[in-house]
């Protein structure tokens, strides 16, 4: 997956678009400040999500960190592989390492989120 076709949050979580569905995950720049991660609670099926509510969080070797969501609606799938291997958002944060999928209930909510020049910019300004 290319960081190009995807939409960015402040909080460091992104979004890749596709239709009225949100496949959701952490930046590359935010799993290197957590370091090796070591375990992730995922979202539940089903449940239903406002924007910047935290939806998980996850666990390193460093910290504990919330996951929230960029766009409200309800969680349809979540990465079952994560449980046995959450590394994979270290190796793979824009590929294997995604975390869950939202169906949005406003999908112009999507608009609203940084694209990858504006994040580009974002973490410049934040001295990162």
């Amino acid at each position: 997956m290319n960081p190009d076709e995807l939409k960015f949050t402040k909080d460091h979580e992104w979004v890749k678009v596709e239709g009225k569905r949100a496949i959701i995950g952490i930046t590359d720049y935010a799993q290197e400040e957590l370091g090796d991660i070591v375990y992730i609670e995922l979202p539940e099926v089903g449940e239903e999500v406002s924007t910047m509510e935290e939806i998980t969080e996850i666990e390193s070797t460093k910290t504990t960190a919330p996951v929230l969501a960029p766009v409200s609606g309800r969680i349809i799938e979540v990465n079952e592989e994560l449980k046995e291997s959450p590394e994979l958002i270290n190796e793979d944060p824009y590929g294997k390492g995604w975390i869950a999928v939202i169906d949005m209930a406003d999908p112009t909510e999507a608009d609203e989120l940084m694209d990858n020049k504006e994040y580009e910019e974002y973490l410049e300004q934040e001295g990162n």
